[in-house]
């Protein structure tokens, strides 16, 4: 914490992370994602795209604001963008002598979709294809329906605050250190620590998840219910909560219902 002397001396205006420097080679949106809350914090982003036509999302849309999309501007804010074709010799050379000025001190944060070494290693990863193979489509939707995708690309995400966290904690080791590291992130490493209590139960109990639509088969009402006009939802994730929801329904009878 702070104290008012050094908020003073600071002018407490300057985010934790000014002064450091960010070469983002991301695309898409769980590299990107991470990049920018770091620039939220003060880093300095330079973001490295490629000339022919740069970032993909760039042509994502509609909608446009002023001839750009709104899903390049959502995870892109506080970065300075160049175009620099990595492909080439040159181009490579480029990015190393940018990287130099960093080193020995460089912390370098991989964001793939399955992981820099194995067997999917060289495939190309979306957050879909994550989702999928790691289990989230098949527990997400209706029961007895079809698989069903998050409404955000939420594996994405989820990656970027990983890799976000990750910087974050090697940005301290280096204060120790004075060393930088390498960071290894996936989206379908994300994806299965995601699932928490349901990869658990199976692990252990062999018991393999259904879709459920809203309801959880541990919590009872935890899930959206269908009303006259429209749909509201409960959550009461305790006997106490559930006695007083009970009350506040007029329903107290519930209250010690053993289905409940």
């Amino acid at each position: 914490m702070l104290s008012e002397s050094s908020c003073e001396k600071q002018q407490c205006t300057e985010g934790p992370l000014t002064g450091i420097r960010i070469l983002d080679l991301t695309r898409i949106l769980a590299g990107p994602f991470c990049t920018m809350i770091l620039g939220d914090l003060g880093a300095e982003i330079i973001k490295i795209e490629n000339p022919d036509g740069g970032d993909e999302t760039r042509n994502w849309g509609p909608p446009f604001i002023n001839g750009e999309s709104a899903y390049f501007l959502s995870v892109n804010r506080n970065k300075k963008s160049i175009a620099i074709d990595i492909k080439t010799s040159q181009g490579r050379d480029l990015i190393k002598k940018i990287a130099i000025k960093i080193a020995p001190h460089l912390i370098y944060c991989s964001v793939t979709g399955f992981g820099s070494t194995g067997p999917y290693s060289t495939r190309p990863g979306f957050d879909v294809i994550a989702a999928s193979i790691g289990g989230l489509l098949n527990i997400t939707g209706p029961e007895n329906g079809e698989p069903c995708k998050v409404g955000v690309a939420i594996t994405d995400l989820s990656t970027g605050l990983y890799a976000h966290g990750a910087i974050m904690a090697a940005l301290l080791q280096r204060i120790k250190t004075g060393n930088g590291q390498k960071i290894d992130c996936n989206l379908l490493s994300t994806q299965v620590s995601l699932l928490i209590n349901i990869s658990l139960n199976f692990l252990n109990g062999r018991k393999e998840a259904k879709r459920l639509g809203t309801a959880i088969e541990s919590i009872v009402p935890y899930q959206a219910f269908k009303t006259k006009d429209g749909y509201i939802a409960l959550g009461a994730a305790s006997n106490r909560q559930f006695k007083i929801l009970c009350e506040i329904l007029n329903i107290q009878h519930y209250s010690t219902d053993p289905r409940f």
